[in-house]
């Protein structure tokens, strides 16, 4: 029976395979890959937490000291729809629904971290627009919020969010009202009164319309009668008399036959033709 030889490693390989080892797994736990549209916050366990001095890790891959933390925002813009009660000037309830473009400052989100944490919309955003639109929709009755001042009021809520939230470390870019919702019976009273309205202008355009025509047929009538009136001052006897003595000559030159009667009606004379 032949003698079973044993695989004997060289002194020292069980050295080098753990610390392959090691380094495989510290580089597992040290190797962070930030996304697109992300950024990341390093938190240095045993050198003075947040780091907010330095700019935030970009995409890519980093590595990092296995003790230390990396937190991830998304830093390009983002959406929040959000659905609140609000009371008019007159204190009826209105159901407000409104988007909010924003993203954080990327420059700015190691203290945004520091302060305010990942949750930062639940602390900081929601808040900031819930008061802005109470305070806003606050100064107008139903009837503007529903028709003529829904631009107004939507300029208004971003430019109060605004400064709210601009020493917040976050950059807001648009507020959109989407929704107005009145009671109902409160919304069918302003769809009534602006009927009537458009109907009270309509009515009022056309007796304008008609008042203008009138108009222009009493001015058009007015020239006719005096043109009228120039025309007889200006046709006394003697004019007539010449113009019919003056017709006469040239039908007495026609060489068609015709009989001349002299002393005619108003001493004009009577031209008779043989037809």
């Amino acid at each position: 029976m032949a003698q079973q030889q044993q695989l004997q490693l060289p002194k020292g390989m069980f050295g080098i395979i753990a610390i392959v080892i090691a380094g495989l797994v510290l580089v597992s736990k040290s190797a962070i890959t930030i996304g697109s549209g992300e950024a990341g916050v390093l938190y240095k366990t045993f050198g003075g937490g947040v780091v907010t001095e330095e700019p935030a890790l970009g995409e890519g891959f980093h590595l990092v000291m296995p003790w230390n933390k990396v937190f991830v925002y998304e830093v390009r813009q983002q959406e929040l729809t959000e659905k609140m009660k609000v009371l008019s000037s007159n204190g009826l309830d209105i159901q407000l629904e409104a988007s909010i473009w924003f993203k954080p400052q990327a420059i700015s989100l190691g203290k945004l971290h520091q302060e305010k944490g990942q949750n930062y919309l639940e602390r900081v955003l929601k808040p900031a627009i819930r008061s802005a639109s109470r305070s806003v929709v606050g100064r107008y009755t139903p009837e503007q919020i529903y028709s003529s001042k829904r631009d107004a009021i939507q300029k208004e809520i971003f430019e109060e969010t605004k400064l709210i939230v601009e020493d917040q470390y976050i950059n807001l870019v648009e507020v959109l009202v989407r929704d107005v919702t009145l009671p109902p019976a409160i919304k069918n009273a302003i769809e009534r009164k602006l009927g009537q309205e458009q109907e009270s202008l309509e009515y009022e355009f056309r007796l304008v319309t008609a008042a203008k025509e009138a108009e222009k047929k009493i001015i058009e009538a007015k020239g006719k009668a005096e043109a009228n009136r120039i025309l007889s001052a200006s046709l006394n006897d003697k004019i007539l008399k010449d113009k019919g003595i003056e017709a006469t000559l040239k039908l007495a030159q026609s060489p068609n036959a015709k009989v001349v009667v002299v002393g005619g009606k108003d001493g004009l004379p009577l031209i008779l033709g043989n037809n």
